[in-house]
């Protein structure tokens, strides 16, 4: 973990109304740190980012944030929420990232225009700025959606499910970039389900499953009897963990 503690959690139950999802869910999140959240579908995992945005509260416990709530929390949803056939261009969708501190009058000035500029060459979509969206391929649209991400220029960062419908080329692309991010001192949080990206590219995991949470290294969390335990794999399919481990070792 950095030094630089951003957010903590202990003793925290989420669920909706007088209905628990997980209970008793701690972690500890720096600065710097990519924190995955693994879990089977109804674990907790969207809870978890809804509580963590601030939509749902949690029904125990509570966020520690030790420097205050950031004013900027940088959310990318599932690729289901959003209707790429709205009319705009990928430079448009990208400036959104900035309409908070735009004012009402919502005036793009020089900084502005130059921090869209910049997203959209480290996403790879510059050359494709001036594309509608609904011409865009899967793997397009989420590069332009992590630009429209990187332009909020938060300190942390909430990726629920990013991967989804992508190519591994890209997937491999946008890794690298939340790697950068990471650089950058900026936290993020990203719910994910390719267990061998867990373990290249996050420093620690929460792992949700039947009501309980565990948190620690990914190494240490998701071995094969956590993931049975959890729900998360069923005995059989546990089997290949072990050979993957063993691929990630002999890459060391």
């Amino acid at each position: 973990m950095a030094q630089s503690v951003l957010l903590s959690a202990a003793g925290l139950t989420l669920g909706y109304r007088d209905v628990t999802v997980v209970g008793d869910v701690a972690f500890e999140l720096a600065r710097g740190d990519v924190l995955a959240v693994v879990g089977h579908n109804g674990s907790g995992k969207s809870t978890l980012i809804k509580t963590l945005l601030g939509t749902l509260p949690p029904l125990a416990g509570g966020l520690d944030w030790h420097a205050g709530r950031p004013e900027t929390i940088a959310y990318l949803g599932q690729r289901m929420e959003f209707d790429s056939r709205f009319p705009i261009r990928v430079r448009d969708l990208a400036a959104m990232g900035a309409w908070s501190g735009l004012g009402l009058l919502g005036r793009v000035d020089d900084a502005c225009r130059a921090r869209v500029g910049s997203a959209l060459e480290r996403t790879g979509t510059a050359h494709i700025a001036d594309m509608p969206l609904h011409q865009l391929s899967a793997g397009q649209l989420q590069r332009a959606l992590f630009a429209r991400t990187m332009v909020q220029d938060a300190p942390l960062i909430l990726l629920d499910e990013p991967f989804t419908a992508v190519d591994q080329t890209t997937e491999a692309a946008l890794l690298t970039l939340i790697d950068s991010w990471a650089d950058e001192g900026r936290a993020v949080i990203l719910v994910l389900h390719d267990l061998s990206a867990v373990l290249q590219h996050c420093a620690a995991a929460l792992l949700l499953g039947e009501g309980r949470a565990l948190f620690g290294s990914p190494k240490e969390i998701l071995t094969p009897n956590n993931l049975v335990g959890y729900g998360y794999l069923s005995k059989s399919q546990a089997d290949w963990i072990e050979g993957m481990y063993a691929q990630e070792a002999g890459r060391v």
